[in-house]
């Protein structure tokens, strides 16, 4: 999973659509999600009919997905692949555990290529691992709110890390990432906005057009009318 940067929006609790997000993406839940949308909102009908059922899937290996989204932040792919495949070789060859990761300092994954920031970061995720704060083993039990808590506390992860952590890697199907620069021109290009719009006006092109509980589908077909997708 690539996720290119982090925006640290207003806390996620203040958009009421983010509830407990269970579903998750599978072959059959994306043509149910394009029947079901294609159906509520015209607007979006001839977009479902270009490109066909949303292809996000779910990833099971949510710890190596998370270091993987921090080392990647503002990164080309071939930049975070080069640096990623460092960061293995610095303990073997293998991806690393958390604990392993705490063995190492800021200045020896400078050295390998993380900006001191990410190094931070990665640090960080890895310090909350093994205190137990960020546990991934309980996360598919937390609602979509809980999720965005437990990750955002971790130092260099805002709420859209987390909002994309929820739709690509855990493959929740109700997640509107309203602080994503291509889903809010995305929404002004088909829905007639003359200026972006501000999050909470696409929550309300959300609400109104009845995208819920398939909010992270009708996301994915903003990012596909810009051919703006975040790159996986």
């Amino acid at each position: 999973m690539r996720l290119a940067g982090v925006y640290s929006y207003a806390p996620a609790t203040q958009y009421r659509y983010i509830l407990q997000g269970m579903e998750r993406t599978s072959e059959e839940v994306a043509k149910e999600a394009a029947e079901y949308l294609s159906r509520v909102d015209p607007v979006l009908q001839p977009i479902i009919a270009e490109h066909g059922p949303c292809t996000i899937r779910p990833n099971t290996n949510y710890y190596q997905e998370l270091v993987d989204a921090i080392i990647s932040q503002q990164l080309s792919v071939y930049a975070a692949r080069s640096i990623e495949k460092r960061f293995r070789d610095l303990f073997g060859g293998v991806f690393p555990t958390a604990e392993q990761i705490l063995t190492t300092n800021v200045e020896t994954l400078r050295s390998i290529g993380f900006s001191r920031a990410k190094g931070t970061y990665v640090l960080d995720l890895a310090r909350h691992i093994v205190d137990g704060k960020v546990r991934f083993e309980h996360m598919d039990n937390l609602s979509n709110e809980d999720v965005i808590a437990e990750l955002t506390a971790v130092k260099g992860i805002g709420v859209w890390t987390a909002h994309m952590f929820l739709m690509f890697c855990m493959g929740r199907t109700d997640v509107l990432p309203v602080g994503d620069l291509g889903i809010r021109n995305g929404v002004r290009k088909l829905y007639g906005f003359v200026d972006t719009p501000t999050p909470a006006q696409v929550v309300e092109v959300a609400e109104k057009n009845h995208w819920h509980p398939y909010e992270s589908i009708a996301s994915w077909y903003m990012w596909q009318a810009l051919d703006n997708a975040p790159a996986i």
